[in-house]
């Protein structure tokens, strides 16, 4: 170690900080003879205090040993370099936890804002790429491995997809699909998601009521169709598809999921709590019960909407 460079830095990040040795021995609850013979050289600080001291002078432990560093408004604004500089995911999360502890005392610049937005920017790029690549890995494994994780992961690419603005893109595509595997339920499926992802919702609807035709007995053609009408505000439309879809016998409880959620937005309250509240009885006896505890929840926010 170079020890002239370590002990030059000390001093010289704690002047940037504009700190004096007393306020720096109380910060590291050491005395102030301690930090002097620090910064002379005479001794050096023990292995396991280092982490607090770059952290007090807003640097990391590295860079107490290099030439050219320099010490950052805050330790976040620190981290935050180091996570644009490798966009390992692992130093997003160390970065967002300082900023998190700052947000509770109230202590964002309007530097650390945009810094704070800015590693989720970069983060959320990250994420993005390693869904789609996952998704491709899972779609790539084909229907036959395991049928529901296929078509969920299909689903929700397109999904993604469209979030990014490509629905013309995919819809495009699944059109084709769908023309050269005409006899497939699920490329119809595909087909009408599309569409419900694109708002071009008569365009769904009209592929839905050929897909019924053909595939009569189709749950999840059913849930589609009621999703369709509740955006065109066919209510009654909607409840009945829904219904159909439950006579079939659907994944996990998804029409009636469907039917709270449209009662919420009717202002029907009281209806879409006691929908809440039978799934959630029905998940707990099936020994589901942390889904059960999650929909118990959404019926628990509906209960405060009836309360104002």
């Amino acid at each position: 170690m170079n020890t002239t460079v370590f002990t030059e830095n000390l001093k010289r990040f704690r002047l940037a900080k504009k700190m004096t040795q007393e306020q720096a021995a109380d910060k590291l609850r050491v005395n102030t003879q301690t930090v002097s013979r620090w910064e002379c050289g005479t001794t050096l600080p023990d292995v396991m205090i280092l982490p607090e001291l770059a952290k007090l002078y807003s640097v990391t432990v590295d860079d107490l040993y290099k030439e050219s560093s320099v010490a950052y408004e805050n330790y976040a604004q620190r981290l935050s370099a180091v996570y644009e500089k490798t966009k390992d995911p692992d130093d997003f999360m160390r970065c967002r936890i300082e900023y998190i502890k700052m947000m509770k005392n109230g202590e964002l610049s309007t530097r650390d804002k945009w810094e704070y937005a800015t590693i989720h920017h970069f983060m959320l790029r990250y994420c993005k790429d390693i869904a789609l690549e996952w998704y491709d890995k899972a779609i790539a494994d084909g229907c036959e491995s395991d049928p529901h994780a296929y078509r969920r992961a299909r689903s929700l690419k397109a999904g993604l997809m469209h979030e990014l603005g490509k629905s013309d893109e995919i819809i495009a595509e699944q059109e084709k699909k769908c023309s050269l595997a005409h006899d497939d339920p699920e490329e119809w499926v595909y087909l009408i998601e599309a569409y419900i992802n694109g708002k071009r919702y008569e365009e769904a609807l009209s592929c839905f009521e050929k897909a019924i035709e053909k595939f009569p007995e189709n749950w999840l053609l059913y849930i589609h169709g009621g999703d369709i009408c509740q955006h065109l505000k066919k209510y009654d439309e909607a409840f009945s598809y829904w219904e159909k879809a439950g006579e079939l016998g659907t994944d996990f409880h998804d029409e009636l999921y469907c039917m709270a959620y449209c009662y919420d937005e009717l202002g029907e309250y009281e209806k879409a709590y006691d929908m809440y509240m039978r799934i959630a009885e029905t998940l707990h006896n099936e020994q589901y019960h942390e889904e059960a505890e999650m929909t118990e929840k959404l019926a628990a926010d509906i209960k405060k909407k009836t309360e104002k």
